[in-house]
C-alpha cells in the first residue's frame, strides 16, 4: 500500500490484447513476454548455450524477453546482454 500514490497518477491509458498484438506481433495474444516461457525454456531461449545474448555476428547481442531470465524480470535480461558485451 502507498498513501497518496492514488492523487500522483495523472493520466492512465490501456490496450486490450488485439492492439497489444496488432502493436508488435511477438506479443502473441497481447502476451508481453513473447509467449509461453515453461521451464525448459527458461535454459534454453533463444538457444541453448552459456552465453545466450551473443550472436554468431561480433560485438552484437541480443536482449529481450526472449533471453533469459524472461520476461517477467524486466530489465535483467539488458543488463546479463551488456555484461556480456563488455566483458
Amino acid at each position: 500500500f502507498a498513501p497518496g500514490f492514488r492523487d500522483c497518477i495523472l493520466a492512465r491509458h490501456t490496450r486490450h490484447a488485439q492492439a497489444m498484438e496488432a502493436y508488435n506481433p511477438n506479443y502473441i495474444g497481447g502476451d508481453i513476454n513473447g509467449g509461453v516461457q515453461d521451464l525448459r525454456q527458461l535454459f534454453t531461449r533463444p538457444t541453448l548455450r552459456r552465453v545466450p545474448y551473443a550472436t554468431p555476428i561480433k560485438g552484437l547481442y541480443i536482449c529481450s524477453s526472449s533471453t533469459p531470465p524472461g520476461g517477467g524480470v524486466h530489465g535483467l535480461c539488458g543488463y546479463h546482454a551488456a555484461r556480456a558485451a563488455l566483458t
